[in-house]
């Protein structure tokens, strides 16, 4: 555990990207088997430990030190595992000496927590606790509940280890989802000692191509196609020797969410796609296929391991599908867009037309009448529009000058400050996540979102004195501030919502401008809001 607790550490203060590809990938050739593989496992969010919930962990050092000075400490630090790893008390000397012998491997925390019943999760963390250092016990609790937060992303993680091993990334992300924790088929391919793994018959996850924002329009419109960017999800269906899954762009398999779409895929391939619900709003104003409902139609369904008959009834799915991967068994990734753009016309006519479409082209002479196209983008609740380029592979990633995204200009509401609340790694000295509201008709203000980005570092200090300097509340690590600070938000879009009191959530909320020129009770009212919904 040592070894992987350095480098969790050493990434958590590491803010260079080549720095961090570095320790993992230095990590990854010392590292023996399974370690490494489950270390992977854990970079890349592929571990799911039910056992073990922050709710036992908080008991437990809750037994052990003042539950006061816990929840002080805790709020300070930011961070329950480095809080928990910092005050665990350490064992007498006749327990330390009972607890001599052989050091936990990362493997050994990995088989030992996978196996636990919740009854049994106390016992077993505080005993593999006891065994270990400081440093040691955050690695630990992060392995524990899953959620390590140290500023490394899946896609670096297997840079990392494409870099360490001298391997293609985009090969290795074409065989991850065929192979499980701890890798170790992977590795030996890496070292020599294997061939490269393959995902034959396996409906495994192949790596989406990407688009860069459109921040230039002098490019030849003609050598470009144009279509819809629709506001759902983007996914990747796959069937390969009779089984069908159906990916997320994480690469999750969400096939147990929506099984009306997984089950109607009945032809071999693979086929690139927004995962939509059905529904008046998206397209039926631009009379573009059949319409599609709002992004949080489609949320009702998201992140669920089962649907209701009433779900599925209430809210089919189906897929707008972009792309063709995969023809039967033929790889069509390396053809041009216009040579896959003609196979996918014909595949879609093949497949269940009550759960996939395609999307429609959008045909403009030049980019006045494209940006003039558009403009009918909100109106339609569609997010903007692609540029893919015509002569252009499939390639994993974002690859300059090949697709491009041009999304709609975003909302804007000036909204008051109402909470604050530390956030995770190099943020969690800092309150950094802030949740704002509007005023409703009878003067009250009411919260609408909650955002942690767009702002800049300085303006991120600023915003931490503003809420140390005006709290007037606090509960737990949430800190009620004075109602005086306004923020002019920007957002994608907004819509009804039952868990927020003020009835609208908006969607992709981030700070545009600290208003500190504007008073706080001439910000945005809820009407106004609620006449923005789409």
């Amino acid at each position: 555990m040592h070894d992987f607790a350095e480098l969790l550490d050493r990434l958590i203060y590491t803010r260079s990207r080549n720095a961090k590809l570095k320790l993992i990938a230095d990590y990854l050739r010392a590292a023996p088997d399974p370690d490494r593989g489950w270390a992977m496992a854990a970079l890349t969010g592929d571990i799911d430990l039910k056992g073990v919930k922050p709710s036992v962990i908080r008991a437990m050092i809750e037994e052990r030190v003042d539950p006061l000075l816990f929840r002080m400490s805790r709020d300070f630090v930011g961070d329950t595992a480095e809080t928990v790893g910092l005050l665990w008390p350490e064992p007498d000397q006749a327990r330390a000496a009972a607890l001599s012998g052989e050091a936990l491997s990362v493997a050994n925390v990995i088989d030992r927590l996978a196996h636990l019943s919740r009854g049994e999760a106390a016992a077993v963390l505080a005993d593999m606790l006891d065994r270990l250092a400081a440093e040691e016990r955050f690695a630990l609790l992060k392995l524990a509940t899953g959620g390590l937060r140290v500023g490394v992303s899946a896609r670096l993680a297997k840079t990392a280890l494409a870099q360490g091993f001298g391997l293609d990334v985009d090969a290795v992300e074409e065989v991850w989802h065929g192979l499980k924790p701890p890798y170790v088929e992977l590795f030996a391919w890496g070292e020599g000692r294997g061939s490269q793994p393959t995902p034959a018959d396996v409906p495994v996850f192949r790596p989406f191509m990407l688009a860069h924002p459109l921040e230039d329009t002098d490019i030849n419109l003609a050598d470009y196609a144009a279509e819809w960017k629709w506001d759902g999800i983007r996914v990747q269906i796959v069937r390969v020797a009779g089984e069908t899954r159906l990916y997320s762009r994480a690469g999750d398999d969400i096939s147990a969410a929506f099984p009306d779409v997984a089950s109607a895929f009945e032809v071999t391939g693979v086929v690139d796609g927004e995962l939509l619900v059905r529904g008046e709003g998206q397209g039926g104003a631009l009379g573009d296929g059949a319409g599609a409902a709002s992004f949080n139609a489609l949320q009702q369904r998201l992140n669920r391991k089962s649907v209701t008959k009433k779900m599925l009834r209430d809210s089919p799915a189906f897929v707008r599908c972009y792309d063709l991967l995969f023809d039967g068994e033929e790889d069509l990734r390396a053809l041009d867009w216009e040579a896959r753009r003609a196979r996918l016309e014909a595949f879609v006519a093949r497949l269940d037309p009550d759960r996939f479409d395609l999307s429609a082209l959008i045909e403009a002479e030049d980019f006045e009448q494209l940006a003039e196209i558009r403009e009918g983008a909100r109106e339609g609740a569609i997010e903007g529009v692609m540029l893919k380029r015509r002569d252009s592979a499939y390639v994993a990633g974002r690859r300059v000058g090949l697709w491009y995204k041009w999304k709609r200009d975003p909302l804007t509401a000036d909204c008051v400050m109402m909470y604050a609340q530390r956030g995770n790694g190099r943020r969690s000295s800092f309150y950094s996540d802030y949740t704002f509201g509007c005023w409703n008709e009878a003067g009250e203000l009411l919260p609408v979102g909650k955002a942690y980005s767009g702002f800049t570092d300085e303006e991120l200090k600023w915003l931490d004195r503003f809420v140390r300097n005006h709290t007037v509340g606090r509960f737990g690590p949430v800190r009620e501030v004075e109602k005086t600070l306004v923020l002019e938000v920007a957002f994608d879009s907004v819509h009804d919502s039952k868990r927020h009191k003020s009835g609208l959530a908006m969607r992709f909320p981030r700070i545009a401008r600290i208003r500190r020129d504007k008073p706080a009770a001439e910000a945005d009212r809820i009407e106004t809001l609620r006449r923005m919904i789409s």
